[in-house]
């Protein structure tokens, strides 16, 4: 199968984000319609604030949008390369476990040409209610090899997995107690030599600053750190692959 890396345009990361998150943004270019309009009825300081807040509601989508750009489709984030631990050229046991929406099964496939890649797909319709989830999963059609799983619940036998990956996707999991029990299952299945891959935004101050309020959806460093305690692992390394993503190299304690 030709790699997704190969069929990636220049802007499909922002453009991902425009279709499957396009509410928000209309939602936004509503209320600087609003604003403008309304300062039309006042004078002085007010019709400022209006036109003021809304120039600052159309600039931080702007902004939102160009950050997104830098991080899905400028940076090296789906290549892999930051991280020393991967010899691409052995044969490895690895997942890719993801919350519906898949973009980079296609791309390990490329990249682990003699290793075997299970797909696993943990995307509840009954607990992980993310409208942009669903138009996601009706755009892209899943992985040859994708499984539907249970968080709690990994199809493997234990310790038999070089890689776990987990690329922008555990966020999804809101709950503190499901979300730990996830990471025991990946570390229950992994080797004693393996990895655990964790890529995601933080709730952090660079994420507030590209994404506001948006960056709530995010889980902030030390929930990430807790999660993995709880879940029988340490951190090895830490990777900032931009300023805006994290990679956490996890293994067993």
């Amino acid at each position: 199968m030709e790699s997704l890396a190969l069929k990636r345009s220049n802007f499909q990361g922002v453009w991902n984000i425009v279709r499957f998150n396009w509410h928000f943004f209309l939602l936004s270019f509503g209320i600087c319609l609003l604003l403008l309009f309304g300062s039309t009825f006042f004078d002085g300081s007010i019709a400022f604030l209006f036109i003021f807040l809304s120039l600052s509601i159309f600039i931080t989508s702007v902004v939102s949008l160009l950050v997104s750009y830098y991080v899905y489709d400028l940076s090296d984030l789906y290549e892999l390369n930051a991280i020393p631990e991967i010899d691409f050229t052995i044969p490895l046991k690895l997942t890719n476990i993801h919350a519906g929406f898949d973009e980079t099964s296609c791309i390990f496939e490329h990249k682990f040409i003699n290793s075997e890649l299970k797909v696993f797909d943990f995307y509840d319709p009954e607990k992980h209610t993310e409208v942009s989830i669903k138009r996601a999963r009706r755009a892209y059609p899943p992985h040859k090899n994708n499984q539907v799983i249970q968080t709690n619940q990994i199809p493997l036998e234990n310790a038999s997995m070089d890689f776990h990956f987990n690329v922008l996707s555990a966020h999804e999991i809101r709950s503190e107690e499901e979300r730990i029990q996830f990471f025991k299952e990946q570390t229950r299945t992994l080797k004693e030599t393996g990895n655990i891959v964790v890529t995601e935004h933080l709730r952090d101050l660079p994420n507030f600053l590209a994404y506001t309020i948006g960056f709530f959806h995010f889980h902030s460093h030390q929930t990430w750190l807790n999660t993995f305690d709880n879940a029988g692992l340490k951190v090895k390394r830490e990777i900032k692959t931009t300023p805006f993503i994290s990679t956490f190299i996890l293994v067993k304690k």
